[in-house]
């Protein structure tokens, strides 16, 4: 049969028949006049084997099987089909632009359920972590609120609560336990020596005598008693840290301390190079420089040197206390920061025990060396640079405006 071609179909579909050896027999539809773009080896491998072929050229989509079958089996014939892709194409990109449109709208709901979500959970994390800065700052009566949340963030709070509310009873339980012993054992030892004063004016040499040291024993013991409350102040405070000029606190606790150094013989020098600053609580300092102090004039023998010194560090300001004196071996540094470790017989283990719980809460640190040459040194290192929470206007500067003690 010679080809013949039919008049274009609507939809430009276009159908070309093939016999089974493979001559053009029809063509439908198609306004072309060309050849058939099927490669001729693709008709007949579908002849040969029936198995469809598709293919897309020149912007068609290409279907060719086999029909029909003759007595012997093979194909009597092939039909190829071929369909523009142009209105495929332009549904596929209309399904995935409303496939882009809808992630993208999925997304930006997801994204602000996440923000909603994130905020619902995350507000009162944030209320409970400023509650537990203001806990740690000392304000023993904040509590967070419970009412917002999830279950485990409003559980969390709960505990917190909780937690606050068992610390400041034990806080204030201390405290008033500590008082009530300050009053209770600070009587009695003073009723005590009044009364050994007396006796020791009508006494004879030799009771005096054993009088005289009764009452040095109560003198000890009164510092004892002293020096525990002091522990257990410098263990409960928690205060506001202030800038605090180190030089100046350094120079006039010197100068405090240096008639004491000349009654006994010890040389009592300063070193500054310049303004040293450091942040601390109000009037700490002071009390760790004068417990620093104390304890090296009491071990240093007449004609020795005790040197304070203070510097400026990267993380805010060192402060050294060297002496000449007899010092501490390895095991005695260990354990002198700890109650009632002492080298000296007549010495309680109190001072430098303070000192550690001063520096420590204040976020410093405190160190134990040998001098060189002999004698101990105690390095002090403090936290430099005020916390925002901690500025607010008018806060004080501990120290005296003196001048920069002179290098000596």
């Amino acid at each position: 049969m010679a080809a013949s071609q039919v008049g274009a179909g609507p939809t430009s579909d276009e159908v070309w028949v093939f016999d089974a050896a493979g001559r053009l027999i029809a063509r439908i539809g198609g306004a072309r006049q060309e050849e058939i773009p099927v490669p001729p080896d693709t008709v007949t491998a579908v002849l040969r084997t029936g198995v469809p072929a598709v293919s897309r050229h020149d912007g068609e989509l290409q279907v060719t099987v086999s029909v029909g079958s003759t007595v012997g089996g093979s194909a009597a014939g092939a039909i190829v089909v071929a369909r523009p892709t142009g209105e495929l194409d332009n549904h596929l990109r209309m399904l995935w632009a409303w496939l882009i449109a809808v992630a993208a709208i999925g997304l930006l709901a997801a994204a602000a359920v996440a923000v909603m979500l994130a905020r619902w959970v995350g507000r009162p994390l944030s209320a409970l972590d400023v509650a537990a800065q203001q806990l740690g700052g000392g304000a023993l009566g904040t509590r967070s609120a419970t009412g917002h949340g999830p279950p485990e963030v409003r559980r969390l709070a709960r505990t917190f609560n909780t937690m606050a509310g068992r610390l400041e009873t034990l806080v204030h339980g201390h405290r008033a336990m500590m008082a009530d012993v300050s009053h209770q054992l600070r009587t009695p030892l003073a009723a005590l020596r009044l009364r050994l004063d007396l006796l020791t004016q009508d006494a004879d040499q030799a009771t005096a005598s054993e009088l005289a040291a009764a009452q040095g024993e109560i003198a000890r013991l009164s510092r004892l008693v002293d020096g525990l409350l002091a522990i257990a102040r410098a263990e409960n405070v928690v205060a506001r840290p202030v800038e605090v000029a180190v030089d100046a606190v350094i120079g006039d606790r010197a100068a405090a301390w240096r008639p004491v150094a000349e009654e006994r013989g010890v040389e009592l020098t300063t070193a500054c190079p310049g303004p040293v600053r450091a942040s601390l609580g109000d009037g700490h300092l002071e009390q760790i420089v004068d417990n620093l102090l104390a304890n090296a004039l009491d071990v240093v023998p007449s004609g020795g040197k005790v040197k304070v010194s203070a510097a400026v560090t990267d993380q805010g300001a060192r402060v050294t206390v060297a002496d000449d004196g007899p010092g501490m071996s390895k095991q005695q540094q260990e354990a002198a920061f700890r109650r009632f470790a002492s080298a000296s017989p007549t010495g309680a283990g109190l001072g430098l025990a303070i000192v550690y719980r001063l520096v420590t809460s204040n976020g410093g640190t405190a160190a134990l060396s040998d001098t060189p040459g002999g004698g101990l040194t105690v390095t002090l290192d403090l936290p430099g640079g005020l916390p925002d929470r901690a500025r607010w206007p008018g806060g004080a500067v501990t120290g005296r405006n003196l001048p920069p003690p002179n290098d000596s």
